[in-house]
Order: structure tokens, then sequence, then C-alpha cells
């Protein structure tokens, strides 16, 4: 806990809820009566350096004895046990350790992020504070008290020499323009037209807007933007056999992605801001730092950990960040119930970048209104493989019988079969001269 976010480590309480009182043997002890004194010195006698953890006794309402362990997370050293020197990172519900040299490393790297968010800005100016976003979060969490008193109450600010002094944190989530202070602190949209970048007389950037403001208000203004920017495309629901129209990419995939940008994103690396790049087929999110601690992109979709955990909090308080880190399986599990390709991370020096792929078609288009329809009422009556054709159809547009058997894992044959059932519902149709052609085409009726 010390590694990461901080917490209340009970001891004396089992994983079922069960009370184990600890006068009477409980905890992680034998049945014998537990030496308290050793767990009471546990935090001096096996941390190094030393650790500020405040212990609470508390017994319960039957007389039961449990520990509290109060653990604050640390911003400038690395703990370790003394005993055998290993470094554990406390990850949701489970201990990550010991780690490797690599990992270790990247945790002292975050050392360096999380001081910078825990930074006093002595020149900060109290009144560039956007004051609607400021009462804003005021309300999200239902404080009664002034803005100040809840910024210091939630290590945003401290009381120096009679006065708030506001963090980096506070800056980059309540400044009306956080880049005054913290350079490059916005978000950068770039459309491009086609699939790659190109410069010179190939120019083809059609769309360049930058984005300022503090982080809560600067996901509401992307979240609008993005929608608008979005088009939409037809998805073949299979189960019920009708064509919907959904956007290029699901929103909860898009919109995590963009808040975990803003979260974990390195704010003590200067030098870019955060790029949206939008291409016909794909979305890609770039932010700078190097991927957290452990998290690497092969476990990134299950591997937990705040880097931010100022600004974390502050987001999950207005409801963008929710419990254990979730965004990341969210996004995964929102491509995959889009039937979408799974989401695309890598890191390129010290740039971090999530790639969202689309289906984008013009299939409504092309294919005549009267196809869909026929689609849509005679479904209940095909069979699955006939199902699983048009599926094939309407993503490729096009394809052969050779082409659809290796697809579908099915025989030339069945293949054959299928399309004349698909013929003679005049929903799909054959393009060639030829009577024997093993390389004829079909697609959908034209005409």
């Amino acid at each position: 806990m010390l590694n990461a976010g901080g917490g209340v480590l009970v001891y004396g309480i089992a994983d079922d809820g069960t009370v184990e009182d600890l006068h009477q043997g409980g905890g992680f002890l034998s049945s014998d009566p537990p030496d308290l004194d050793a767990y009471r010195k546990l935090v001096h006698d096996f941390i190094k350096p030393p650790a500020i953890i405040e212990r609470e006794e508390v017994f319960l309402s039957g007389g039961e004895l449990v520990f509290l362990y109060h653990v604050d997370q640390d911003y400038e050293r690395l703990f370790q046990r003394s005993d055998n020197e290993a470094v554990y990172l406390r990850v949701a519900d489970d201990n990550k350790g010991p780690l490797n040299r690599e990992e270790v490393g990247k945790l002292e790297y975050n050392r360096g992020i999380r001081v910078f968010e825990d930074e006093v800005r002595e020149d900060f100016d109290p009144g560039d504070l956007d004051r609607a976003l400021c009462e804003s979060y005021r309300e999200a969490v239902r404080y009664e008290g002034p803005f100040p008193d809840l910024a210091v109450k939630r290590h945003l600010a401290v009381r120096r020499d009679g006065a708030v002094k506001y963090k980096n944190a506070a800056i980059l989530l309540f400044a009306k323009d956080p880049e005054a202070y913290i350079r490059n602190a916005t978000v950068r949209y770039v459309r491009y037209e086609g699939t790659e970048r190109r410069s010179g007389s190939e120019f083809n950037v059609i769309k360049d807007q930058r984005f300022e403001g503090g982080i809560p208000a600067l996901i509401r203004e992307l979240e609008t933007f993005l929608e608008a920017s979005f088009r939409d495309y037809y998805f073949l629901d299979m189960e019920k056999g009708r064509f919907l129209r959904v956007p290029e990419f699901p929103k909860d995939a898009w919109l995590e992605g963009v808040v975990n940008a803003l979260c974990h994103r390195s704010y003590n690396i200067q030098g870019n801001p955060i790029m949206i790049r939008h291409f016909d087929d794909r979305l890609e999110i770039a932010n700078s730092g190097p991927l957290p601690a452990q998290v690497t992109v092969e476990n990134i979709e299950h591997e937990r950990f705040a880097r931010n955990v100022r600004i974390a909090r502050a987001l999950s308080d207005f409801g963008y960040v929710r419990e254990l880190n979730e965004g990341v399986p969210r996004i995964y599990r929102a491509m995959r119930e889009f039937t979408l390709e799974k989401p695309e991370y890598s890191v390129d020096g010290t740039t971090v970048t999530l790639t969202l792929r689309n289906k984008v078609s013009d299939h409504k288009e092309t294919i005549l209104a009267d196809v869909f329809d026929e689609i849509e009422s005679d479904w209940p009556l095909l069979n699955a493989s006939q199902q699983r054709l048009i599926q094939l159809l309407f993503e490729r547009q096009e394809a052969t019988v050779p082409q659809m058997a290796a697809a579908l894992e099915l025989s030339e044959k069945a293949i054959r079969y299928n399309l004349k059932r698909l013929d003679g519902l005049r929903i799909v149709e054959r393009l060639s001269e030829k009577v024997r052609d093993p390389n004829a085409v079909y697609r959908f009726r034209s005409g």
C-alpha cells in the first residue's frame, strides 16, 4: 500500500467478513494467543525505510479486538521488506511482487511523477481557479465548506503562512488555464482524411483543434466534441437479424481512453500535449510517459495502477474514474461487445498510444434497401451457415466461393448450396459470364 495508493489494512477480520478476535488467537497466527506486541512493532521491524503508519486498536461491539493500519501513500520513497529487501505493490485486492529490477525501476520513475503531482506551487494565483468547476466539485462530494478547505482536505492544497497554497494536481484539475503553469497541459485533436498521415502536397489534415482547461472541463468538452465528430456505421445483429446504426467507436471505449490519458499522463514530461488522432479506420489516443510500474502492453487489460492518485481520486469524485481502476477492462469489453478488434496499446519511448479500430462502412448506401428488408424478414428462416454468409458479405462486400469456404471453415460444396438458397431469395447475385467459374464473385443483389 505504501508503494501504491495507500489505504486501510484491517487485521482481525477474515476475507469472508468473519471477525477473528485477536485476543482469542484470530488473525494470521495459529490457535495459540497471538503475540500482539509483534504486530504492534510490525511496521518498525519489517519495513525500510521507516514508514509512518498509524495503528488503531478497535474493540467491536462484541468486545473483539481488531487492528487498523492506516497507510498513507508516500510520494518520495520506495519501500521494501527489511528482512529480504523485496519490493511489493498492492494492486486492487492482491499483492504484486516481489517486483523484478525493471518493475522497481519503473516504480521509482513513478515516484518522480507523483512528486510533481504533489508539488506545492507558490507562484499559483488562486484567482486563476475556475470557480464554476470548483463549485461543481464541492457539490459532487456534498461538501458544505468553502472550496479551499475541501482542497486541503483532499490533499490538493496545503495551509502555509496563513494562506492556502495549491498543488500541481489542483492546477491541472481546476485552473482556468493550466498551461499557464504547466506547459502543454492540453489536448489536441487532429482529423486525417484517409488511413495515413501525409505531408507536403499530400497533406491530409482536415481538422486540427486544441482543447484547454481543467481536466473535468476538458473531459466534458471532449465528450461533446467527439460524439459529434464520429460517423455511424451499420452493424448486423446476428441474434436478431437486424441492421443497427451505431457509432464508429463505442463511447465506453473512447471516453475511457480519453479519461485514462488525462488521469495517467506523466505531467512532469511537458514536451507534448495529449494527442487524439482520428483516421478513417481508427482512433489513436497518445499521452506522455511510459506505462506505470508492473503494467505492460501484454497485461494492461488486467493489471491496475493509479499514477496520479490525487487526480484519480478527484475524477472518481466526479464520476469519471470508477473504483479499482476498471477503465482499461471497460475499453476491452466495449470493443468486444461492438464486435470490433481488440484495443491496441503501444509504447514508443516515453509515449503510450491506445489504438481503437472501427468497421465504418457505407453499406447502407451501396446495398439496396429492399435487400436489407429481405434479409431482416427472412432471417428466422435462414440456417446458421446462410446467416454467416450474409455477415461475411456485409463485412467484405464481395467474395469468391474459395474465400468464403476458408473464412467460414466450410466445404465449397456447402458454400454453393447455401449461396443457391440466398440467390433464390434475391439476396445475393453471382458475377461471372462463365457457367462454371471457381473464381466467380458473389455480392448482395444490386438491381
